[in-house]
């Protein structure tokens, strides 16, 4: 349980009976890449034991890297497999919304040769990973009320735009998945609604995650480059064709390297800000606002200016709710991968 913040999991109450270690092969799941972890449980101690990163588009499916990942680091069947994955899950079947995959959990079982696998939406293995983390995995951005108890927001952007929920019974939370990042986009300002026609005629149905993502950084930056008359410099243009387009305009805006850059991520930090309030106030999730996703702990100090807190509680008529709402940036980005090795460990499988 994370005492510092305060999240009871009615798992965290479960107790294995014996003394016969567990053993548990957690994955996160995502469009870019894929982390295993072999982690242990000895009375009631969940241990990571070995981690590794893979790119997920060179392979074929989850089953060869879990394969790959056993036979590498010369481990045997775990007990359990759980994953996060980014995408929906219908009757144990997931297909990952920015990867070629489908995953189902009776394949896996079959090939990996496995009873008990599970898999999760990623942002609710996110939920379910703040049992495991502690005060310093975390940035305050507000402290809001917390005498105010009440449910709990993740947003966190990243390759695409994960939302989840955790429902507060009074007692504990309770996660949830959602897959709110694919509403449709509401513009404001007539800037708002030229990007909008911009980004409609690329990709037709507008929706946060075209804004509040990793691709919509790149987007929003080619859309303030073609109706601005300014140049882009020859250092920009080589960072752009050599890295990750939104890194480097990230990374310039943090560094006040190029006002377009600067430009683009005033616009998707308040894009992010606008997304969050409507998603708090969908939930009325007074017990606290979770900033996830690898963009948030890399913009840090840009969303520590006041921006993001400026547009969060411009909304109708609840500034006052949206106030009492305490805001964190998640900075531990094995987070996912914690909360699917706890619901491995501890759910009933």
């Amino acid at each position: 349980m994370n005492e510092a913040l305060q999240i009871p999991f009615a798992f965290t109450n479960k107790k294995h009976s014996g003394d016969k270690e567990l053993t548990v092969l957690a994955g996160d799941v995502g469009g870019t890449k894929t982390n295993l972890a072999f982690f242990k449980l000895s009375k009631n101690n969940l241990e990571m034991q070995i981690e590794k990163s893979y790119p997920s588009a060179k392979y074929p499916s989850l089953i060869d890297i879990i394969k790959l990942f056993l036979s590498e680091n010369n481990l045997s069947l775990p007990d359990r497999i759980c994953a996060g994955v980014a995408g929906p899950i219908t009757k144990g079947v997931a297909e990952i919304t920015n990867l070629s995959w489908e995953l189902d959990v009776e394949d896996i079982k079959k090939e990996i040769g496995i009873d008990k696998v599970h898999l999760l939406n990623d942002l609710e293995a996110t939920a379910f990973g703040l049992a495991g983390l502690n005060q310093n995995d975390f940035i305050s951005l507000c402290d809001g009320d917390k005498a105010v108890k009440g449910n709990i927001a993740i947003i966190a952007p990243g390759t695409g735009l994960g939302e989840a929920g955790l429902y507060w019974d009074g007692n504990y939370y309770h996660p949830f998945p959602t897959e709110g990042g694919h509403c449709d986009f509401c513009p404001r300002t007539d800037l708002d609604i030229d990007l909008f026609h911009f980004l409609q005629k690329k990709y037709g149905i507008v929706s946060w995650e075209k804004l509040v993502a990793g691709p919509g950084i790149h987007d929003i930056y080619l859309f303030l480059r073609s109706i601005r008359n300014v140049e882009e410099p020859l250092w920009l243009t080589d960072a752009l064709k050599q890295d990750d387009p939104s890194a480097v305009i990230s990374h310039a805006a943090v560094n006040n390297k190029d006002a377009v850059c600067s430009e683009t991520m005033e616009h998707f930090i308040r894009y992010l800000a606008r997304e969050s309030s409507n998603l708090v106030l969908k939930m009325k999730a007074t017990g606290g606002l979770f900033l996830g996703g690898g963009i948030p702990p890399k913009i840090a100090s840009l969303l520590q200016q006041g921006i993001y807190y400026k547009n969060y509680l411009d909304c109708d008529r609840m500034q006052n709710l949206l106030k009492q709402v305490p805001i964190y940036i998640i900075t531990n980005d094995k987070t996912a991968l914690i909360g699917a090795a706890w619901y491995g460990a501890y759910a009933e499988l």
